[in-house]
């Protein structure tokens, strides 16, 4: 089975990583999960999902709580200081590293090569032996620390995708948002889905029962002065 390491740090936006594991798997694809231990509190927050510390089992009674018991069996957990998760190592063949979401703090050390966890080594990893790797920083606004380390990754091959969801698509949840870019890092992954929305060429969306659009307002004729010039 091909495998993804999937990392969650510190940032806010865990409802995409839990929509992107299930999308993978999903889609046939193993996941290598690892959060920090800033992701880890943020996951409790925003979710109310309890990891819990290291060491873990193989598959932990929360990660089944979490995810039901078919998605959990195609992830495996690891603590971030697994230097020992085949992730840490270039010879494993992952397939390819997705940090999301990303914090500053992850995206910075990672972009200097300062690995100080599985996450960032993983991530490290990546980008030495030519994967893909995946960065989904959801920071606003950003300084220009910010953009000039990820200017610095994406010179270096990485792909920086904020979780930034489009609107042309008439959204009518959240998940159609959260959606929008789990469908955006499938495509940079080069997986095959049915995730989100697609642009299909057409101005405007499909009718919907019980929805009516504005007539459009007719455009004011030009005011024209004593000189002939129209305004």
């Amino acid at each position: 089975m091909e495998r993804i390491f999937l990392g969650l740090t510190g940032a806010s936006g865990h409802l995409y990583a839990e929509r992107l594991v299930r999308a993978l798997v999903a889609a046939g694809r193993g996941v290598e999960l690892c959060a920090t231990g800033a992701g880890r509190k943020v996951l409790r927050h925003e979710l109310g999902v309890e990891l819990p510390p290291p060491p873990f089992e193989s598959r932990p009674r929360a990660l089944r709580a979490w995810l039901g018991d078919e998605v959990a069996e195609a992830v495996r957990l690891y603590a971030e200081d697994a230097v020992e998760a085949p992730a840490s190592s270039g010879t494993a063949g992952v397939r390819a590293v997705v940090l999301c979401p990303c914090s500053m703090g992850t995206l910075a050390r990672v972009s200097v090569g300062f690995s100080s966890n599985l996450v960032e080594r993983a991530a490290d990893v990546a980008l030495k032996e030519r994967r893909c790797l995946i960065l989904v920083p959801r920071e606003t606004p950003l300084s220009a620390i910010h953009l000039e380390n990820q200017l610095r990754l994406v010179r270096m091959g990485a792909v920086v995708l904020p979780a930034a969801p489009g609107f042309y698509h008439r959204p009518s949840s959240v998940a159609d948002l959260v959606d929008h870019v789990v469908g955006k890092i499938l495509d940079t992954l080069g997986i095959e889905h049915d995730v989100g929305a697609r642009w299909t060429g057409e101005l405007e969306p499909p009718h919907e029962a019980g929805i009516e659009r504005p007539a459009a307002t007719p455009s004011a004729a030009p005011e024209t002065t004593k000189e002939g010039v129209k305004r």
